[in-house]
Order: C-alpha cells, then structure tokens, then sequence
C-alpha cells in the first residue's frame, strides 16, 4: 500500500508533466504557420535487455516553426515485461523535438524528453511497486509521403541516450536506452 506522500508524490510528478506538455503545445501551436496531429504505433527496443522489439503506440502535435524548421511535442505509451516476467517496466514519456526539414518529406533533429517509468513487481517479489522520473535526450528523422493534401504516411526513428541505471533485481548497473520506429498518419490543419 501506498503512503500518502507517495500518492501525491505520483500526483504532484502528474500535474507538472501535464501542465508543461500543455504549454509545450500551446507554444508549439501559437507559433506555427501549419500543423498537424500524428497518432502512430511503433515498436521499442532495449540497447539492454530482452532482444524483442514491443509494440508501443503514441500521438504528436506538430508545427512550422519557420521555412525549414519544425517542432514537435509528442507522447507515447509502452508496458514490457522484463526479467521473466519478474517486473513490468511501463514509460510514458513527454518528448520535445526540433526537426530541420531540408526538403519537405524528409526531416532530422534532436529533443529532450521527460521519461515516467514504472517498475511493477510480480507479487513472488518482496520489492514494492515504484514510478521514477528521469530526463533524456534523444536524435530523430524521419520520412513523411504525402497520400491526400491534408494526410501523410509518416514512417520515423529515435535513438533515446537515458543515464545508467540500477535496479533491486539486476545486480549491476543497466544501459536504459532504446530505439524506437514508428509508423504514423500525419493529419495536416
């Protein structure tokens, strides 16, 4: 059971990441000439870990920031079982990304994100359940093949660099970061 400071601990880390993704995207939106929405499904990869890639799905909000420059904030969401299913590592991460945009289907950049990641033991584990926060960067591109004037097929890729970590169940420091490919719609407005 949780103790009060931790459920408003969890809150409190809850209310702070949607109010900055809230203004994120007001900038993002107040900023732009364009924009558009593009809700995808991807697949995740540990640099360590399990060698399987997992399905993951995730929403953008993207704008022009100027003639070849473009902004993203973007969320996702993703459940892994890992250790023989000893832990679920479950992230939902806050992403910001300015993309350099050379010709208009192809673009690349880099961000910073705001990585929540829960750690639920399975109850054999005498380890209590916990949700930490950690800050990321990350390199990104992408292709964008347009299907209708107001509709793409968006297909990208991001290298997410996190710091070492440690856990209770693995004895030694483990490298948190991951790959991710994406395959979305980009929805123009």
């Amino acid at each position: 059971m949780l103790s009060r400071s931790e459920v408003l601990g969890r809150r409190g880390r809850a209310l702070v990441g949607s109010i900055v993704f809230l203004i994120l995207t007001l900038a993002v939106a107040g900023t732009s000439h364009g924009g558009e929405l593009v809700p995808s499904v991807g697949m995740v990869r540990n640099v360590d870990g399990d060698t399987d890639a997992k399905f993951f799905g995730g929403l953008a909000l993207r704008g022009d920031l100027g003639p070849i420059f473009m902004g993203e904030i973007a969320t996702a969401y993703r459940s892994v079982p890992m250790l023989n299913d000893q832990v679920r590592v479950r992230m939902w991460p806050i992403m910001g990304t300015l993309y350099v945009r050379p010709v208009s289907m192809l673009y690349a950049g880099a961000g910073v994100g705001w990585y929540q990641t829960s750690y639920d033991y399975a109850s054999t584990v005498p380890l209590a359940d916990e949700t930490k926060s950690a800050f990321g960067v990350h390199l990104a591109g992408g292709l964008q093949l347009p299907i209708t004037q107001h509709v793409g097929l968006d297909l990208n890729g991001r290298y997410v660099m996190m710091r070492d970590q440690s856990q209770p169940l693995i004895p030694q420091k483990f490298n948190p970061d991951f790959w991710t490919t994406q395959l979305g719609l980009a929805i123009k407005f």
